[in-house]
């Protein structure tokens, strides 16, 4: 190739990957200062609404924001504790996959974006063998229409139900070969065929491969500080991580870009961090995060006020 050519071809690939903070978005409900407490998820529907789940505070449950950042309103009928929740597309509508976390009584809603309760899934569906005491903190849909639930903050297994909401089996769990410590969140890998789990195991500061039955295939990477949840634009990944920064990766788990990252570490791995602290596109302890639709990167924070921060990717 050519010294202009090559010279060329690499500054479009540099500028594939480049990203401006976009500053004061979004707009909190109005009278609110402040969202609050974010410990939570985001996801974009079809139509470029984001939806955040928030855990405490005035507007606590799922907060829904124009693609502009102006608060629309609250997902009726969803509960304050979706700490990790999904957005998929069935029969051409969208349709949330959302965990919760604590509840004396469900395990799972499936949710219309009305807020209509399309399914539930009881605490009582598990079978006593599995256990009493869970703290689930993430759901999704796999691509057979399983129901996919995840035990984060206690067993590290992975439950999975049929569409039906009939529990089917578990796998994962912290025992060798998956070891897991913290496994998170996870997503559905359709960068592959077939498609994979991309799970943030974030005690151990990896994300790992699955298959479609839970084995264990690879660690996809390594180095990923306290990853909580995983997002898919094309063949791109964005990783939330706790210890700060949003970190873009290729298919082959190279890091291809840092997004805000932070070198104060009293300033992460924390949700305490007061509004007076934050600074302009710096992150504290990200928890939640998105691409939207063309390929700009949204991340919420675990954080009592409540904290999102966008970045707008380059023009192609």
């Amino acid at each position: 190739m050519k010294p202009i050519l090559l010279l060329a071809a690499l500054a479009t690939l540099a500028s594939a990957h480049e990203y401006s903070f976009h500053e004061n978005w979004p707009t909190p409900p109005e009278g609110m200062e402040y969202i609050g407490d974010s410990h939570g998820e985001i996801d974009v529907d079809s139509e470029g609404l984001f939806y955040v789940s928030v855990l405490g505070g005035e507007k606590s449950g799922i907060q829904i924001y124009s693609p502009k950042g102006e608060y629309l309103r609250n997902l009726p009928n969803a509960h304050n504790n979706h700490h990790g929740f999904t957005i998929v597309q069935e029969d051409g509508k969208d349709i949330i996959y959302a965990a919760c976390l604590g509840d004396k009584e469900t395990a799972f809603l499936k949710l219309g974006t009305d807020g209509e309760v399309l399914l539930e899934i009881p605490l009582s569906t598990f079978p006593r063998k599995i256990g009493k005491r869970f703290a689930l903190t993430h759901a999704d849909r796999a691509p057979n229409g399983d129901i996919w639930l995840i035990d984060g903050y206690a067993s590290d297994r992975i439950f999975i139900f049929g569409k039906d909401g009939k529990f089917i089996r578990a796998t994962g769990g912290k025992k060798a070969p998956w070891s897991f410590k913290t496994a998170h969140k996870f997503a559905f890998d359709t960068r592959y065929q077939p498609a994979r789990v991309l799970v943030c195991d974030r005690s151990n500061d990896r994300l790992i491969h699955l298959d479609l039955e839970g084995n264990f295939i690879s660690v996809f990477a390594t180095g990923i500080l306290k990853p909580c949840t995983v997002d898919f634009h094309g063949q791109l990944a964005c990783v939330a991580q706790l210890a700060s920064g949003v970190t873009i990766l290729d298919k082959e788990g190279n890091v291809l870009k840092r997004l805000g990252e932070n070198d104060n570490p009293k300033e992460f791995n924390t949700n305490g961090v007061p509004p007076k602290k934050w600074r302009t596109g710096i992150t504290t302890s990200p928890h939640g995060a998105t691409f939207d639709k063309d390929g700009n990167v949204v991340t919420t924070e675990w954080n009592k006020w409540g904290r999102i921060l966008r970045w707008e990717a380059a023009a192609k």
